[in-house]
């Protein structure tokens, strides 16, 4: 009997993620679009061509970016933000706390510390990395082993999926609420998530796993968690950002 449960289960997870995943337009400007899972309600932006994704931290002068407004007014006339979000943990300076390749230019090293305080020295943390054919979600060892020729890469943590799983180190009792952000990807796409409510990095992961079936899933950062969408007009600026990552279209 328990085993026809779980098939049943998984049966309908699989209806209900064909479905969600279904309803992107991947040939059209795609919106940021509101699901709703276990009672919390999430925001979903489906990225498939990564020769439109790009980080941005600088200008060209080398200062600081610090917001998606400041981005756009940087891109040339002919192109567009289409849509951002923040791309992973930053010091007080506003520099990558982890790897950071931009333009296939290496601007930070890849942290392998494990014994420092905060969610992005949770075990294992990861690497998001791409090139204009193809993206990858990584264990920061597995970068170790065999660094990828990026052309893009941020680091972050901690991990929320891997292989299927969610990460052991994070637990359903967490009393650590917060608005997230984090990426997963699926059959070569890559899922960017914010959540509208405050969720712990558990239920935050479970989207990931159930609501959208991801094999792997990255955290980016918490609290100051930002998006930008040209077709919705938002742009939240409540926040100085580090890195940012984001659809750079020409119209």
């Amino acid at each position: 009997m328990r085993n026809l449960i779980n098939r049943r289960s998984r049966y309908l997870y699989s209806i209900i993620i064909s479905s969600l995943l279904g309803s992107f337009n991947l040939h059209a400007q795609v919106q940021l679009k509101t699901y709703t899972f276990k009672q919390q309600h999430y925001l979903v932006y489906c990225v498939e061509d990564f020769s439109t994704l790009r980080l941005g931290l600088y200008n060209k002068k080398g200062s600081l970016l610090g917001s998606f407004s400041a981005w756009q007014r940087e891109l040339s006339k002919r192109t567009q933000l289409q849509f951002a979000m923040n791309a992973g943990m930053f010091h007080p300076t506003y520099q990558p706390v982890g790897l950071y390749i931009e333009e296939g230019q290496q601007k930070q090293p890849l942290n392998t510390e494990k014994q420092s305080f905060g969610n992005f020295f949770v075990q294992p943390n990861g690497v998001l990395i791409w090139n204009r054919y193809q993206a990858q979600i990584i264990t920061t060892q597995q970068w170790q082993q065999r660094p990828w020729r990026a052309e893009y890469a941020t680091q972050s943590g901690p991990m929320l999926v891997i292989d299927g799983n969610i990460n052991s180190k994070l637990t359903p009792q967490s009393q650590s609420a917060k608005i997230r952000n984090g990426v997963g990807i699926r059959q070569g796409k890559l899922y960017f998530v914010i959540s509208e409510n405050r969720v712990n990095l558990y239920q935050f992961a479970k989207f990931f796993q159930r609501g959208l079936g991801t094999d792997q899933a990255l955290y980016l950062d918490g609290s100051i968690s930002s998006v930008y969408d040209r077709t919705t007009g938002r742009n939240d600026q409540a926040f100085k950002l580090g890195p940012m990552i984001g659809v750079v279209k020409t119209p």
